[in-house]
């Protein structure tokens, strides 16, 4: 609102050289900021007739490179940074800064206002060194390095190292499993839609319909949410998309289908750890489980319930699970294994009757243990009737060696031992004398 006024004379002979002639009148005697509007306004001193000329103008922004080197108020020094990831420091260095002051550095996080973190640095005019090291928590793509000179309304200059990382915003996911609400809170302004999936066996993962909320900024909340690991969230901006599974470590799993096997027995059970019901339905293993007819089933709280067929249709088909008493849950396909081809007599048997292998395996046991003792005790009698047999024997046999022995050795008067020649022994060679 400041008013600078400026008066230009034409001297008569000016006027008749230049009648009828534009006349440009430059004006360099105001001083403007950047980006300023000003209005412009010529008219004749005295007023002639009340004749004006009005005009505005707009002084150019600070985007040009020559005004960012030269106009101090559009100078904001160029930030150059280096990441340590596993640090998680930002070395933020400064140049071409306005001279003789001191400069602000600080992380923040982009938004419609670049809101603060507790990451900031002041670069004092005395220190030769212009740099700093700032820490991050997260590389969040909308985590922002913001630099300005220590100036009244200084202009700031904004970097974004990680920018392109949308992978880091799909974090933070929460569950309640008293209200089963399933909540994320986006980070950043990124136009974002979010929609549960369920998670195949071949890593696909298919929207489950209306399950989706599109959201740039804020929280997204989905209640009446079944825990189930098949369960996740898909995240999609522009042509990408990210899926996180929260419930993949079954953690907060409630129900599932299990199938204990048994020999010549195939069974399949619907088991829950909370009071639901289920949407059960069978089809014949394929590529696709094509459903013609489903029953609903209500199972109690650790209570199993079987989901039997006969043998025939049991073998090599699929069962299709759903809850019904939540608003979001995934729909599990349980399929059985090929079963060994059985003779229909004994496939009429394995039908009627409920093996309990108990009931076979402790008598079994029973009788083998007696068998054992019977044989340890047969095997000890008839190992101590042969010991008395052996000692009988001994005392009625004399060896005739024990004849031929004589009662008391002679010595003889030449130091020789006599061996006599006894009849009894059947010898007959005459007493040899065996010297020393």
């Amino acid at each position: 609102m400041m008013v600078n006024c400026r008066i230009f004379r034409f001297t008569r002979s000016s006027r008749q050289r230049m009648s009828g002639l534009q006349v440009e009148v430059e004006n360099d005697c105001t001083s403007l900021s950047p980006s300023q509007q000003v209005q412009v306004m010529v008219k004749t001193v005295p007023s002639y007739c009340g004749i004006t000329w009005t005009g505005s103008y707009s002084a150019p922004e600070c985007v040009s490179e020559d005004l960012r080197r030269h106009v101090p108020e559009c100078i904001t020094g160029t930030l150059l940074y280096d990441v340590n990831p596993e640090r998680k420091e930002l070395r933020i260095s400064v140049a071409d800064m306005l001279e003789d002051h001191s400069y602000h550095l600080r992380l923040c996080y982009k938004d419609f206002l670049c809101i603060g973190t507790e990451a900031k640095a002041l670069i004092t005019k005395e220190n030769p060194v212009k740099s700093a090291v700032l820490p991050y928590s997260r590389p969040l793509p909308c985590l922002c390095i913001e630099g300005w000179s220590a100036v009244v309304d200084a202009l700031r200059v904004q970097v974004c190292p990680f920018k392109d990382r949308l992978e880091e915003l799909w974090f933070g996911i929460t569950f309640d499993p008293l209200e089963g609400t399933l909540s994320w809170e986006l980070r950043c302004p990124v136009p974002t839609v979010v929609s549960l999936c369920r998670k195949e066996g071949d890593g696909a993962c298919v929207d489950l319909p209306h399950a989706s909320q599109n959201v740039s900024r804020g929280k997204v909340a989905f209640s009446e949410v079944d825990p189930h690991p098949q369960l996740c969230i898909k995240f999609t901006v522009g042509t990408q998309s990210w899926t996180r599974c929260p419930f993949a470590a079954g953690s907060f799993q409630v129900w599932d289908v299990v199938s204990p096997r048994r020999p010549g027995h195939e069974e399949v059970k619907l088991r829950s750890k909370v009071n639901a019901a289920f949407l059960v339905g069978w089809c014949a293993k394929s590529a696709e489980c094509h459903i013609t007819k489903t029953h609903t089933v209500h199972v109690e709280k650790n209570t199993p319930v079987a989901l039997n067929r006969n043998y025939e249709e049991l073998c090599d088909s699929c069962v299709q699970v759903k809850r019904l008493d939540v608003k979001y849950g995934a729909t599990v396909i349980h399929c059985t294994e090929q079963c060994k081809h059985i003779s229909p007599l004994t496939l009429n048997i394995l039908s009627q009757t409920s093996w309990d292998w108990t009931w076979v395996i402790v008598p079994a046991g029973v009788c083998l243990s007696g068998i054992i003792i019977v044989t340890l005790v047969l095997l000890f009698i008839l190992t101590v009737h042969q010991r008395k047999q052996k000692r009988t024997g001994n005392e009625k046999q004399i060896d005739p060696a024990l004849d031929c022995v004589v009662p008391a050795l002679q010595s003889h008067p030449h130091r020789g031992i006599l061996i006599p020649d006894s009849p009894q022994c059947g010898n007959t060679e005459k007493a040899n004398l065996i010297s020393e």
